[in-house]
């Protein structure tokens, strides 16, 4: 479906591939960086907690429990009947 044509020169490179998105991106690691590494020792009584939050958010979108396809379902309803 995606039948119309570019002409030679005009094909761009995506943004993160860049000089500008790379210093970008630098920039936003180096200040994730800084942010956990000031603000480690808040978090750190917390870890064991957060890590036991983690476990069932994991696997109700793991399992692909949050996905709601009701298409899929209803065809096969009619195909069994």
């Amino acid at each position: 479906m995606n039948n119309h044509q570019h002409p030679a020169g005009s094909i761009t490179t995506p943004f993160w591939t860049r000089k500008t998105g790379v210093v970008l991106i630098m920039f936003i690691v180096i200040g994730a960086f800084y942010v956990v590494r000031e603000h480690f020792s808040h978090v750190y009584p917390y870890l064991p907690y957060l890590i036991l939050l983690i476990c069932p958010l994991m696997h109700f979108f793991g399992h692909g429990h949050g996905v709601h396809d009701h298409g899929n379902q209803a065809q096969a309803n009619k195909e069994e009947k």
